[in-house]
């Protein structure tokens, strides 16, 4: 490609990016940076996990997005219940060709909002595995391709709400994302109680981009320049992770090639076509603290995972900084 046809390619990549957020702002108020967390989600075609306390507006959230790329949606509410085949679909019998036809379930469709996914078994749980990361399922020993683009939307309440199953390890690395809305200011809530004074504006959100549009902006992701000294910086924070005194478990190299992407999407958001130290520095939090498990005795102290990450990103040399400083 020319270089025209490079800066031709980044403008409308930019612009299809605005009209999402844009999109987003109309449903969730006051909520900026955390629309741009999940709509570099979308860029990079990873998974998103909302996690937060009922009512803040993740599944709003979730909704806003699927509604804005159109594409085919389906949504699964998860419950104690649920078992694997509602959500992978079924094999049954056919008498007249005396052969099995299989039966989607709902996860056959480009956006998938699974809310409240924590509410069902570590089991059912699992059966969204195969189709995060391979892009396929396998029902009854036969492989079904998803379709394209595909993309989890899962919310979840905080594990020490009743009735919820901690999401496993595995499944939580699947995600390139976590995001907590938390709770709005008293101007925004106020805000949203005029917004939603006849109807909720859900009801107005329009698809805003093609298909075609969606998957151009995330190629166009993937062209973003990365210096080589960068590429080693995002490497040695995420092997911090597997040496730092406080935790159990590190981050995966998923997790490095999560903020290797999350941060070119970044750099597309900023008008940029290159990535700086501060994309990496900015999302090390929300693309690793869902991968990392603190051990016993952090716990006991009461350390968290954004300490560990802030210690980390203090300790590990910055691209071009300069050492005395």
């Amino acid at each position: 490609m020319t270089t025209t046809g490079n800066k031709t390619a980044f403008t409308q990549a930019r612009a299809t990016a605005d009209r999402l957020l844009d999109s987003l702002a109309m449903v969730i108020l006051g909520k900026r940076a955390e629309e741009r967390l999940a709509i570099m989600a979308l860029m990079c075609g990873g998974h998103l996990l909302i996690e937060d306390v009922p009512g803040v507006g993740k599944t709003m959230l979730a909704r806003s997005i699927a509604q804005s790329i159109g594409g085919t949606f389906r949504r699964i509410q998860f419950t104690p219940d649920l078992l694997p085949s509602d959500i992978t679909g079924v094999s049954v019998f056919n008498q007249k060709s005396g052969d099995f036809d299989y039966r989607p379930g709902p996860i056959m469709a480009q956006v998938v909002l699974a809310d409240e996914i924590n509410r069902a078994s570590p089991k059912t749980q699992a059966a969204l595995l195969e189709s995060m990361e391979e892009h396929q399922i396998t029902v009854d020993g036969t492989t079904h391709p998803m379709p394209e683009p595909f993309m989890v939307m899962a919310t979840q309440n905080p594990i020490e709400y009743e009735g919820t199953f901690p999401l496993p390890e595995t499944e939580l690395d699947r995600f390139i994302i976590r995001l907590r809305l938390g709770y709005p200011s008293a101007s925004d809530e106020i805000e949203v109680l005029e917004a939603q004074r006849r109807t909720h504006p859900i009801e107005r959100v329009e698809q805003v981009i093609s298909e075609e549009e969606l998957k151009a902006l995330q190629e166009t992701v993937k062209e973003i320049h990365v210096e080589d000294a960068i590429r080693e910086y995002i490497v040695a924070v995420v092997t911090a992770t597997r040496s730092h005194g406080s935790l159990y478990l590190g981050a995966s190299p998923r997790g490095s090639l999560a903020l290797f992407r999350l941060s070119q999407a970044r750099a597309l958001l900023e008008g940029r076509e290159f990535v700086l130290p501060d994309d990496v520095k900015i999302l090390a939090f929300p693309a690793l603290a869902h991968r990392i498990i603190l051990n016993s005795s952090a716990r006991i102290e009461g350390a968290s995972a954004q300490e560990c990450i802030d210690e980390i990103l203090e300790q590990t040399p910055v691209p071009g900084a300069d050492p005395a400083a």
